[in-house]
């Protein structure tokens, strides 16, 4: 067995707190480049020294973008790099392609390398947990990238649940809706099962972690997954129904082929409603370039009061009915704060591999929903 990497940190943070730790980022995709590289960039303690990508024009723009970071085309010398050496990895994250999440992962734990694993962790709630059990073996960090618990919409809706602002909750409507009717192309949109594509993984990933934050475990899933673009493989527009073991009802819909998009959030309460519209802006900023700590504009994760919700009953928001409720500031930069201060003191993770479990255990009921017709109990 391994000795743990987060015990080892923090004895020797005692002695070099400030010691920044090495991370490597194993792809340079879209999750790579806008969330995981600058995240990480930004977060005191953590520094990028790694890009693996073996993509001729993404190798040329993580130099551009960090410079001195060091790009290799395969992950395999990472696994070398375990231990209390000088050039020894803190961290691997990992944001490559969702059908490599499990075997790289495994490497990482293997060789005792804390690890990151951007959503979905696997394709399958069993997969998860093996994963898990394996961090628990070698005493090994692993957290999974769930970066829309730090959405503003999401923070604000956790506060007025905590204030008991709507009463007792009844349900709960999520949406993370796009219109796309050209198909983009690659591995996402395919219909190959080994590539754990569709949005039922992708979206529905943060809309049912989301909902299993707030009102805990599902006890029965509905689902109806759609193809409905000319071409497309896989799903493209869902719709989940859970049942909570709490009784709260949670209805979440994801889509690339919504005409007009619904509201993001909306909580029916015993007392009261709230409705949100519009999408977190944080994601915006980092693809424009923005960085969190920035200089000028609006503070990272702040929204105009015009995009604010609003909370009442018996009125429509768009009537100008309820109050406006000042939207928390989303705080993705939060999150690799979380991954550094666990590393250092052998706390939790932000985000554990069980709960992704949790979370595969509900795609997968969906999935099995729609093809029977039939709820599922989970």
């Amino acid at each position: 067995m391994n000795a743990s990497p987060s015990a080892s940190l923090s004895a020797s943070s005692t002695t070099s707190p400030r010691t920044p730790l090495r991370v490597a980022l194993i792809g340079y995709g879209l999750a790579g480049s806008v969330f995981h590289a600058p995240l990480v960039s930004a977060t005191e303690g953590l520094v990028l020294d790694t890009v693996v990508t073996s993509d001729p024009g993404r190798q040329a723009r993580a130099r551009e973008a960090h410079p001195g970071v060091r790009v290799t085309a395969s992950a395999d010398e990472l696994w070398e790099r375990a231990g209390g050496g000088e050039d020894a990895l803190g961290l691997v994250v990992i944001a490559s392609p969702n059908k490599t999440h499990v075997p790289l992962a495994t490497a990482a734990l293997t060789a005792g390398i804390p690890v990151v694993v951007d959503k979905p962790l696997a394709a399958t709630a069993a997969e998860a947990r093996e994963l898990a059990a394996l961090a628990a073996r070698t005493g090994t960090f692993l957290s999974v990238f769930q970066n829309r618990r730090w959405d503003n919409d999401f923070l604000t809706v956790r506060r007025l649940l905590a204030d008991g602002e709507l009463g007792e909750i009844q349900r709960f409507e999520s949406r993370y809706e796009r219109w796309r009717p050209q198909l983009k192309g690659g591995w996402r949109e395919s219909g190959a099962p080994e590539e754990i594509g569709g949005l039922l993984y992708d979206l529905g990933s943060h809309v049912v972690d989301q909902a299993l934050v707030l009102f805990g475990p599902a006890v029965r899933v509905y689902a109806e997954t759609d193809v409905r673009r000319p071409g497309a493989e896989a799903d493209d527009d869902t719709f989940i129904a859970i049942t909570h073991a709490n009784g709260v009802r949670s209805h979440l819909y994801v889509s690339a082929t919504a005409a007009q998009l619904g509201p993001r959030f909306r909580v029916l309460g015993s007392r009261a409603g709230y409705v949100k519209y519009g999408l977190d802006p944080q994601e915006a900023a980092l693809r424009e370039g923005l960085r969190p700590g920035g200089a000028g504009g609006t503070a990272w994760g702040e929204e105009p009061e015009h995009l604010w919700g609003r909370l009442g009953s018996g009125e429509s928001p768009l009537t100008g009915g309820g109050e406006p409720v000042p939207t928390v500031p989303g705080d993705y930069p939060a999150y690799y704060a979380a991954v550094e201060e666990a590393l250092r003191t052998g706390g939790p993770a932000p985000v554990t591999a069980d709960e992704a479990a949790q979370c595969l255990a509900v795609l997968e009921a969906a999935r099995a929903s729609s093809r029977d017709g039939s709820a599922v109990a989970v």
